[in-house]
């Protein structure tokens, strides 16, 4: 047994454990961990060599790790995993876990019943899956992954302002399409075969951190394999912790994290929520002479108008309130944001005011 490891995070941050997973988390500070993103043993239950039409061989996943003897002893040893990564978690900690239709559903099961509290189920859709040779079933497109804070009241993390930029400007949805990781992403060994059979692709990862984590963050993976998650991780200006049981593995992904370098300025891969930015009332566009008073102000259709008053309210044909009153107003709407909906002309051009906001916030940070 390893010996519980006291004090701070810092002592085993941005570093590879070798070992056990369950034992090297249980031997970790309690509640220490920002984030965990896992990429566990799906558990695959392949018999015999997988062919393709001309009889070569597929390289499937056959190692060891991936080999249990049930159903019952992989429930045990995801059981066992999990717990250690909740008591490592911090109370509004998050945790990714990707698997496909061979595990998701039992590591589904077994969250809920350790008090994990499941936000999403995202899918990854693969636009270059491997074809089924055997044409028995559907080519298998996709892989799951389960996005779930450590309880049900965690105030989890969350980034949807960056997630909506990534989107072009549209909420971010929960299917994910983009390819398995090929060409020079992949890694290989000197005689030219995969380094690790399921290595995930880093634009993945990058979404996973990006939009459950912060800058300085410490980002937990116990199934570290060629370090994906660390790589990604350090890019982005968080901490990382690795577990890999094999040798071969820790090797790989160590010289591979050395050569990622980190973005040089923090804040160029950190959105601020909306919502904890400074607030700034509409008056301070008028009395700061963004917009005059008696500027007429559209909605993006103009079918409405309405115009600026000095005290930084709008007046309609037949009511005055402020920009979000004034908005559900004249769409007889029970709310209404009234940054987004008023737009000023400009150039012939309508411009929402948010953009004005936007401008002045700027200027005062």
């Amino acid at each position: 047994m390893l010996r519980r490891m006291t004090g701070h995070i810092k002592k085993f941050k941005n570093k590879i454990l070798q070992g056990d997973c369950v034992e090297i988390m249980n031997a970790m500070p309690e509640g220490s961990v920002d984030l965990v993103f896992a990429d566990p043993p799906y558990n695959l239950q392949l018999a015999g060599d997988l062919l393709r039409p001309n009889n070569s061989k597929v390289d499937a996943v056959d190692q060891d790790w991936d080999q249990f003897d049930s159903f019952a002893v992989y429930d045990e040893f995801t059981e066992n995993w999990l717990r250690a990564a909740r008591r490592v978690l911090k109370p509004d900690g998050g945790m990714w876990v990707i698997g496909s239709y061979h595990n998701i559903f039992r590591v589904g099961r077994i969250l809920q019943d350790l008090g994990f509290w499941i936000l999403n189920d995202v899918v990854w859709l693969k636009t270059n899956p491997m074809p089924n040779f055997r044409g028995r079933r559907f080519t298998n497109a996709h892989e799951t992954m389960i996005w779930c804070s450590r309880d049900q009241n965690s105030k989890y993390c969350f980034n949807y302002e960056a997630m909506k930029n990534m989107n072009d400007d549209l909420q971010m949805r929960s299917d994910w399409s983009m390819p398995l990781c090929t060409g020079k992403e992949r890694i290989k060994g000197e005689d030219g075969a995969k380094a690790h059979p399921t290595q995930k692709p880093e634009g993945l990862l990058h979404r996973v951190i990006l939009s459950s984590s912060k800058v300085g963050d410490v980002v937990l993976d116990p199934f570290f394999g060629t370090g994906t998650t660390g790589a990604v991780a350090k890019r982005l200006n968080r901490n990382f912790v690795g577990i890999e049981r094999e040798d071969d593995y820790i090797k790989v992904a160590s010289e591979r994290i050395r050569k990622v370098r980190a973005v040089d300025d923090p804040n160029l891969v950190e959105t601020p929520a909306k919502r904890a930015e400074p607030r700034i009332p509409f008056g301070w566009l008028v009395e700061r002479g963004m917009l005059e008073a008696g500027t007429t102000l559209y909605d993006t259709n103009r079918r409405y108008a309405a115009r600026v008053r000095a005290d930084g309210t709008l007046s309609t044909a037949d009511f005055r309130g402020s920009i979000h009153q004034a908005g559900a107003f004249v769409q007889k709407a029970p709310s209404c944001n009234g940054w987004q909906y008023w737009c000023v002309e400009t150039r012939g051009k309508l411009i929402p005011i948010d953009v004005l906001r936007q401008k002045l916030r700027a200027e005062l940070h």
